[in-house]
């Protein structure tokens, strides 16, 4: 019963001695040499301005909240497209379409929302 876990766990315990593995050899090997530059805050190659506790705009949560949303969302895609065919031949692919259709209307609806509350627009 258990015999298809076995893979898995091989799985498992090869990364976690591959993962530690790496690790130590870093320490050992690494170079050991730290510079002002090394050390300093990296920023896209930008000197760092101002202090890091600084407040943001609501609107960077917001925008990254709702891409997730409707990312997660869209992942509900892909099963669908997968089993579509099956289905179609099972007699049941109108069925599937018109369900599939209300949820991309629910999901279009939400998207209609946010746009008109105006969510998506940067001062």
């Amino acid at each position: 019963m258990y015999e298809q876990y076995v893979t898995l766990a091989t799985l498992a315990i090869v990364a976690v001695i591959l993962g530690g593995t790496i690790l130590i050899l870093n320490k050992i090997l690494g170079p050991k040499h730290w510079t002002k530059s090394k050390l300093d805050t990296f920023e896209t190659g930008n000197e760092p301005e101002g202090d890091a506790r600084q407040r943001f705009s609501i609107r960077f949560y917001l925008v990254a909240i709702l891409f997730i949303l409707f990312d997660i969302e869209v992942v509900f895609l892909f099963p669908w497209a997968v089993l579509f065919k099956e289905y179609v031949a099972a007699g049941m692919g109108f069925f599937m379409f018109v369900e599939m259709l209300v949820f991309v209307a629910i999901l279009g609806l939400g998207l209609a929302y946010v746009w008109r509350k105006g969510a998506l627009e940067w001062d």
